[in-house]
């Protein structure tokens, strides 16, 4: 199998509040692929989406069942320790939850967690060790 990562898909409670969360607190736009049942938002080289939970449960044959912590986070690195921060404070503005305030990361970088309306996190972050394109 190809190394690749095409598509994250997210099982979210309520779809049209996780659309308004992408849309208007991260001001995401979404793809042209995405209907009244799937949105999809196209990133640097993959795919984000967003599909009802027990539906999403029900095609993969699983319980949709589950709380606490998913096993997993996403990240999306900033250029500065400056642009983390004012992330923070415009999500903040927006109401989104912060779960961990921006500090200096054990691993030399700068960190922060925000979640989702399903408290799915996101990890904003500036790591100096890493290049951005």
């Amino acid at each position: 199998m190809e190394q690749r990562l095409t598509i994250i898909t997210l099982g979210v409670t309520d779809l049209k509040k996780s659309i308004d969360f992408y849309e208007n607190k991260f001001g995401w736009k979404r793809s042209d692929m995405s209907n009244d049942d799937i949105v999809f938002y196209q990133l640097n080289g993959i795919y984000l989406s967003l599909y009802p939970k027990d539906e999403l449960a029900k095609d993969a044959t699983v319980g949709s069942i589950g709380n606490g912590f998913n096993g997993f986070t996403m990240a999306h690195n900033a250029r500065s320790e400056k642009e983390v921060d004012d992330l923070i404070k415009s999500f903040r503005e927006k109401g989104v939850e912060i779960v961990k305030e921006p500090h200096k990361a054990f691993w030399g970088g700068y960190s922060s967690y925000i979640a989702d309306p399903d408290g799915n996190l996101w990890e904003i972050a500036y790591n100096p060790y890493l290049k951005i394109d």
